[in-house]
């Protein structure tokens, strides 16, 4: 395993971070998207061997949320880590935001909401301490004052050590960074962007701004929903028949994913690789990218992260060829 900074920070991360959505409670009826509610999520006693070989792996990086089955995956995580490997050996990241409860402040980044979540996060993560807490999306109900501010005491209280943030738009972020150092208030250290072969978008403004800063960068979705893992129109896996949210991120079309898809899989075949280790090996070699966020229900999945580490140089070299059938998509931001 390869360890790197988190941007500027002192923290230091796998290249890999284990997305932990896939880990907790299944729902038991069909979720509306963006809920962190799913069918195909695994069972606490499923799960356990995915954690344990991410450590065994190296991998020092668990991302989370609050609102990732209900708060089943922080509580599995909590316990696996708990029960496994010495706290102080490991970087958790969870996020606030998503609707916790039914009533006005059950969800959002208020001063309220986020001081309760974030006591709540600790008492199921088993831990006194976050090491990376991060707005889940942009709250255009709060002043972002308000918002900066809360995190900046949760910071000072040491129960947070670093904050990022997830989603927003290009301007968005800047005005944040900006405003917490114009009030001395701790800063964002790191961005969770959407960022694969087929959803390049990041790269217009946010991806260069994050570098100017110093920022890090987390990629959620780096093998677009399993598209990047397969070729077109091999038969679909049991998440992908059911995720209604890959249906908001990718067009899916022929025209525009297809061509993409089909030279990943040529390059990845000329150099005797699966598409998704070359997929993941080009993120890997893209300038300010920290750590692809890997979801993994098959314990393969792991095994194909880790190799596309020692294929990063290779991927970089094949970048002209991965890259110049893109066509730009419809921005997408939360």
């Amino acid at each position: 395993m390869k360890y790197v900074n988190l941007g500027n920070s002192g923290l230091k991360v796998s290249r890999l971070c284990l997305g932990c959505m896939s880990y907790g409670a299944p729902a038991t009826t069909p979720a509306k998207a963006g809920t962190g509610q799913h069918s195909w999520t695994l069972n606490e006693a499923d799960s356990m061997p995915f954690l344990r070989k991410a450590i065994d792996l190296g991998v020092n990086f668990f991302d989370t949320a609050n609102v990732y089955g209900g708060g089943a995956s922080e509580e599995v995580l909590g316990r696996f880590i708990k029960q496994n490997v010495p706290r102080e050996s490991v970087v958790i990241a969870t996020k606030v935001f998503g609707t916790m409860r039914s009533d006005p402040n059950g969800g959002g980044l208020s001063r309220k909401a986020i001081l309760f979540e974030l006591d709540q996060s600790l008492r199921r993560l088993q831990t006194d301490y976050i090491d990376l807490y991060q707005t889940h999306y942009w709250d255009a109900g709060t002043p972002i004052d308000e918002t900066l501010e809360a995190l900046n005491d949760a910071v000072r209280a040491g129960k947070v050590r670093y904050l990022g943030a997830c989603m927003p738009y290009a301007w968005q972020f800047a005005k944040s960074v900006y405003l917490a150092d114009r009030k001395g208030w701790s800063r964002f250290v790191s961005l969770q962007a959407h960022y694969n072969l087929l959803y390049r978008e990041e790269e217009r403004e946010m991806l260069q701004f994050c570098r100017s800063e110093g920022l890090g960068v987390m990629c959620w979705s780096p093998l677009a929903r399993g598209r990047l893992s397969r070729p077109w129109g091999s038969a679909q896996t049991a998440r992908a028949a059911t995720d209604a949210f890959s249906s908001v991120l990718y067009d899916n079309t022929d025209a525009v994913d297809k061509p993409v898809v089909d030279r990943l899989c040529e390059v990845a075949a000329r150099h005797g690789v699966p598409p998704a280790q070359m997929a993941l090996a080009w993120l890997y070699s893209r300038p300010g990218v920290t750590s692809p966020i890997v979801g993994a229900t098959r314990l393969s999945h792991l095994d194909d992260a880790v190799a596309a580490l020692e294929l990063e140089q290779v991927a970089a070299s094949e970048a002209k060829a991965l890259e110049e059938l893109y066509q730009p998509h419809k921005l997408i931001a939360f």
